[in-house]
Formats: structure tokens, sequence, C-alpha cells
């Protein structure tokens, strides 16, 4: 069904197209630092010799950059685009949204500068001191006001599947972050957990993989529910199974986290049950992933010429292969070899380079035309470019990574007949630097991809102009 309203309602749009711009620039700067580690993994003296240019200071930049910054920006552009439309009522408090940019803007540059100095909490995606996670807290708060009351004020009784996800990837993260978040303060930018030994282990990987399971996939499934059946013309496959894909992903990814601690000091039980739900998990992960692709029936020819709908094809494509690779990977007998090999690293850029980056970027491509008042994206041909820069970097990238941590696993195990490890540590680094070398290849082809857009996101920015005037409420079918 569709939902239509012959009245007129005016969006507040402005704070869309800031966050919009400033996803495709963080973008480009989180994926430039990310080919540059991958380089100096390459070429050590690409580090300078300088600390804040070594790769322990620019590895987080790098994560922060792109899921933060990048995939940050994208939800907020995203989430007041779409609850807007579907709820056919303008943002609650334009004013507050307008504050959640510029304090996000705070937040990362706060990371730019202080982690290249050395100032971390050393928690993975979770390395910002206390004083910004203060800040992240309050700008979170905002953001859930005006989302919520937007959803509060709607005209529409039905509440769009999108927007579940929305709000469930909204509350998530704000327990989250401030549950892992306690901290002892001990100067200005510096701190001690709350926590100590397993237990802090504990929080930061409940913390992590929920961070992967809300803020990289519950919010990233919210733009997938509304842009997919937009760029395609058509509607949800089945809105039943899109229900029962939320309820059943929110309550299992909430419990995978101890797959993370696979053979460490946390108990054995704790470890196993993280596996369970992580196995679990691939049934509402794959009904989300189907859900997305039978939409597509009878769209299918359209991909011949919609480079667009490419990107956001492909990129259901990746989230089916990384959750199904994910649960496999949280196997014990098969973490046993993957764990703390490149095999994880790959795993982790499939996702994030294939589902994160190409439903984004497919969003933001659908986004910024109609925000600044264009019919369509100032060069189609970009799009066609920066699709394919971007598919050959990724399987370029993971396909090395995959051959290399595999590698890199049964290089550690092997052992002679007399009980003596057959390869020292260094030999499997110096086996692993063919593959590091195409990684680099691929991560320097998706930047350019970025970078196309970025030129072509500009274009399309100075050659329209914002789109203020009162547009029909049409929210998206469901």
């Amino acid at each position: 069904m569709q939902f239509l309203n012959t009245q007129s309602t005016t969006y507040h749009d402005d704070v869309i197209r800031k966050f919009a711009i400033m996803a495709v620039v963080w973008g480009v700067v989180g994926m430039l630092v990310g080919v540059i580690i991958a380089a100096q993994l390459c070429w050590p003296e690409l580090n300078l010799g300088l600390p804040w240019t070594s790769f322990g200071r620019l590895r987080p930049l790098h994560t922060n950059a792109v899921i933060f910054a990048f995939g940050g920006s994208t939800l907020f552009a995203t989430s007041y685009y779409v609850v807007q439309r579907t709820c056919q009522v303008s943002l609650f408090l334009p004013k507050l949204a307008n504050l959640t940019f510029w304090g996000w803007q705070l937040v990362i540059l706060s990371a730019v500068i202080s982690l290249p100095l050395g100032y971390t909490q050393a928690k993975e995606y979770a390395e910002l001191e206390w004083p910004i996670d203060i800040l992240i807290a309050i700008v979170w708060v905002a953001y859930a006001v005006v989302f919520f009351g937007t959803v509060g004020t709607r005209k529409v009784k039905h509440i769009y599947v999108a927007n579940w996800f929305f709000g469930a990837f909204i509350l998530t993260v704000a327990l989250l972050h401030i549950v892992n978040s306690a901290a002892v303060p001990a100067g200005w930018m510096k701190s001690y957990s709350a926590y100590a030994g397993v237990q802090d282990a504990m929080v930061q990987w409940w913390y992590g993989h929920n961070a992967v399971g809300f803020f990289l996939t519950a919010g990233f499934l919210g733009i997938m529910y509304y842009f997919v059946p937009k760029q395609a013309g058509r509607p949800v496959y089945s809105y039943s199974l899109s229900i029962v894909h939320f309820w059943a992903l929110i309550f299992t990814y909430m419990w995978a986290g101890p797959h993370h601690l696979h053979y460490t000091a946390l108990p054995d039980w704790t470890q196993s049950l993280g596996m369970a739900f992580s196995l679990i998990l691939l049934a509402p992960s794959w009904g989300g992933m189907i859900n997305g692709m039978m939409t597509m029936s009878g769209a299918w020819h359209k991909l011949r010429t919609d480079p667009i709908l490419r990107f956001l094809v492909v990129s259901l494509s990746f989230y089916g292969m990384s959750t199904f690779e994910g649960p496999m990977m949280a196997i014990k007998t098969v973490n046993s070899l993957s764990h703390y090999t490149d095999w994880t690293v790959g795993h982790v850029h499939s996702g994030a380079l294939g589902w994160v980056g190409m439903v984004s970027i497919g969003a933001l491509y659908f986004m910024i035309p109609r925000l600044f008042g264009q019919k369509q994206m100032h060069s189609i041909k970009a799009i066609e470019v920066h699709f394919w820069l971007a598919t050959t970097g990724i399987v370029l990238y993971i396909a090395a990574l995959w051959i290399s941590g595999v590698m890199e696993g049964l290089m550690w195990r092997a052992i002679n007949a007399d009980g003596t490890l057959t390869y020292t540590f260094v030999e499997s680094v110096k086996a692993k630097h063919p593959y590091y070398i195409i990684r680099t290849i691929g991560g320097l082809l998706y930047l350019s991809g970025m970078s196309t857009m970025l030129w072509n996101v500009i274009k399309t920015a100075t050659s329209g102009k914002a789109a203020t005037a009162n547009i029909p409420a049409v929210a998206a079918h469901a």
C-alpha cells in the first residue's frame, strides 16, 4: 500500500544536506587514512619515524573516520530524510537537529586531533577519551529527541519499518556507548575503565560487536528498507518478513559479542553462548537480505541502466555474504584458525566496504540530487565508474586478506614431528607481504571511487539549488 497526503509538508532538509555532503568528505578522508596505513604495512618506512603518523595511531583514526564520520553522517542524513517522508511531517525541533550536525562534526574533529596525539582509551571502536565521550552522549540524546519527536508527531498512524530499525539503532547505541564508556577520569585526556580484567573485555565486546550489530547493521538496514524500494520502484517484497526480521535481529544480536573472546579467560559457557547466538543470527540476517533481494522482483532489468540500484543490490549481496561468514567464524573450531589473522580483517571489510559502504553510497546518490533541486546527479557516467572502481577494489581487498589470513593461521599452527613450530612468526609476516600489496591496491581503487563521488557531489550541489519549497508528502510504500 502507499500512504498519500493531498496536503504538502515543508521538510527541514538543510541539516540533511550538510550531513550528506560531510558524509562524502569524511568518506574520502577516512579511506585515505586506510590506504596510508595499508601501505605502511607493506612499506614500514611510510611511518616516517614520527609517533603521530605511526600505524598504531592512524589505525584508530581510520576506523573512527570511516565508521562514525562517514557512516555516522550517512545515518544522520538518511534517518532525518526518511523519518520526515514516511511520517509526513517536518523534523521535530529543527534547530536541535542542526545542533546535532555541529556537535557530531566537533566529535569527529576532536578524534582527528586527539588520536594521532596518542590520547586513547585503547578500546576497539571506543578509543576516544572521556570528554569526547560525554559530547557524544549529549549529541546522541539530542538526536534521539529529534528522531522520536518526529515519529511522535507523525500524520500517519503506521510507523514504517525503516523507522523501527533507525529507532532501535539510536536507542541501543546510546545504551552501548554509555555503559562501555563508564570510566574514572584521571586528567583532562586520561581515564581508567570502570571495569577490570575479563569483565572489561566482556563489556568491550558486548559493545564492540553490537556497534557492528546496531550502528553498522540495524541503522543501515533502515536505509535498505527505504531506498531499495524507492530506487527499484517496487514495494517491499514482504512487509511481514521485515517485521520478523526486525524483532529476531535485535533480540539475537545483543548476545553474540562473546565470540570475540574464544579461548580467553572468559568463562567457557559465555563463549559457547556467544557462538550459539551467532549461529542463530544467520536466520534473521538472511531473512532481511532475501527480503531486500526479492524486492527487486519485476525490476531486475533496471540494473542494466541504473548504477545507483546496482550499488544497493551489490550491498545486499555483501550483507548476505558477511552475515554468513560471521556466524561461521564464530564456531570455535573455525575461530581457532581465523582469530588474530587477516581473515578477520577481510571479514570486517567485506561488511564495511561491501555492505555499509555500498548501501551508503547508493542512498547518498539517491538523496543528493533531490536535496539540491536536481533531477539526477551531475554525471551518471561517473557513478558507473565509481561502481566498478568500488566493486573491483572490494574483491581485490577481501580476496587478498582471506588468502593471507587462512595461510597465516595454517602457518601458526603447523608443527614438526618433534612438536616444534614449523614456521617462525617472522616467516608468516614475510609470506603475507604480496597480499598486503594487493590489499593496498584494492583500497586505492575504492578510495578512487569515493574521490570520483566527491567530485560528482560537488558538481551536483553547486549546479543545483537547495530544494526548500513545499513538497507533496508521499511516504514510502509499505
